[in-house]
């Protein structure tokens, strides 16, 4: 069975069906780090990262906005001094796509 984070992302557009909240918590199982946040109530999944000083949290966050370049999809990505914390959701349908979950486990790839 091929990775969460090798699988093909698929264009999603505004049509397309956000995921539902047992359908998030059922892809979670494979993400243990992240976590779904509700905000404005809007499902978001989201993580932070620890570094031991700016420039590494720094130089992650680069990676993580070359990852997003490449999907064509953005997270918010806030950078602190040891703490790097990254939010995917898809702006288009205002929830959870797969694609989602698939970027966030590239990002744990660019972590590693």
């Amino acid at each position: 069975m091929t990775s969460l984070a090798q699988q093909q992302c698929e264009p999603c557009s505004g049509d397309a069906r956000p995921m539902t909240r047992s359908e998030c918590e059922s892809q979670l199982k494979t993400l243990p780090e992240w976590r779904i946040v509700d905000h404005d109530g809007i499902m978001k999944l989201s993580r932070s990262f620890t570094f031991r000083d700016f420039a590494n949290a720094l130089a992650f966050t680069q990676r993580v906005g070359e990852l997003a370049e490449q999907a064509g999809h953005h997270p918010v990505i806030t950078t602190e001094y040891g703490k790097t914390t990254v939010t995917w959701w898809s702006h288009a349908i205002d929830g959870l796509h797969q694609n989602d979950f698939i970027l966030a486990a590239r990002t744990d790839e660019v972590a590693e």
